[in-house]
């Protein structure tokens, strides 16, 4: 029933069959908090599928529409509701002319302040950007200390311009055993404003989803570790630079019982944290507590604002989903 599912979704969505959507999963309400953030009414849309894993969403605000990854159909995809689904950059992360292993695309994507599009790339194991113009793609930071990457995941642009992101294995064909590995951290990463790399938490096991809070004062960072899922929470000046972390939230419980592990991350202007892990989306409050979950009966990947902002775009497996909320995202 769930193959027939998809093939319908996707032959609707892709004719650019528009509002309503289906609906699927549940609200979990584990505080009377959660109320003033998702309505009683709010329901879990789904806005496409039929991809093979979808991830690193984003929202163009100049162009309306939500950019997504395919990680191992080395595509990213545009979705508006006017349109539909279409291909918007294909290869998207590995431009090599060989096969390389099961997830060669793009994972996380963001803009920079000037609107231009960053990709975490897995199979050419960088980070990039697409000129202004649309032109090609820049290549901002493949290496560090003269050795290349692993596979950067996901990022997030501070206030200052300075980039944030996530290097675990998961985009290597062979994963933490693969021979081409050069660094033996799974690091988190500092782009510098001069284009100078540098390694700002060297000690977690799989950092994966990566943001910042709306005052830009504190780095979230997911760690997909099955024992250790964790969320970790960094200070950061002013000028960008990295303090101690704290364990922010321990989800490592939730982990036991509940598909999926801590991944993607965003804020909302409140300081709550929308989570991807156990069981969809875990929503934190700003003291590390958890009010609730959105349940989309799917390993769920990433998360990012769109519309207005209030409206929160979830990558689902092989579903695009969204749900409407009554806070509004981070630096939106």
């Amino acid at each position: 029933m769930k193959n027939v599912l998809i093939i319908a979704l996707t032959t609707s969505i892709l004719s650019g069959q528009q509002e309503p959507f289906p609906t699927a999963g549940s609200i979990e309400r584990l505080d009377p908090a959660l109320d003033q953030l998702i309505a009683p009414e709010s329901k879990i849309e789904v806005i496409a599928s039929g991809f093979t894993w979808s991830e690193g969403p984003v929202w163009d605000k100049k162009n309306d529409r939500l950019l997504f990854s395919d990680v191992p159909e080395n595509t990213v995809y545009q979705w508006s509701l006017k349109n539909g689904v279409s291909v918007f950059l294909k290869p998207s992360g590995h431009t090599g002319p060989s096969e390389y292993g099961g997830e060669p695309g793009s994972n996380g994507l963001t803009f920079d302040h000037e609107g231009r599009l960053l990709l975490c790339e897995h199979g050419d194991r960088r980070v990039s950007k697409i000129t202004k113009d649309g032109g090609g793609k820049i290549t901002l930071a493949d290496k560090f200390e003269g050795k290349r990457f692993n596979s950067p995941n996901d990022l997030c642009v501070h206030s200052s311009g300075i980039i944030f992101f996530t290097d675990p294995p998961y985009g290597l064909p062979k994963k933490e055993n693969d021979p081409r590995r050069e660094i033996d951290a799974f690091g988190v990463y500092r782009i510098a404003l001069d284009g100078q790399v540098s390694m700002v938490v060297p000690d977690l096991k799989r950092p994966n989803g990566v943001t910042l809070s709306h005052d830009g004062k504190t780095l979230f960072v997911a760690q997909s570790h099955k024992t250790e899922a964790w969320i970790m929470s960094y200070p950061v000046d002013e000028a960008g630079q990295v303090g101690k972390g704290n364990l922010f939230f321990n989800a490592t419980e939730l982990a036991k019982s509940s598909a999926g592990l801590p991944d993607g991350l965003k804020t909302d202007q409140n300081g709550n944290v929308w989570c991807t892990g156990p069981g969809g989306v875990l929503i934190i409050s700003p003291d590390g507590k958890l009010l609730g979950r959105i349940l989309t009966g799917h390993r769920t990947a990433n998360c990012a604002w769109g519309g207005d902002g209030t409206t929160l775009y979830l990558t689902a497996d092989y579903y695009i989903m969204r749900i409407q909320t009554l806070t509004k995202g981070s630096n939106f």
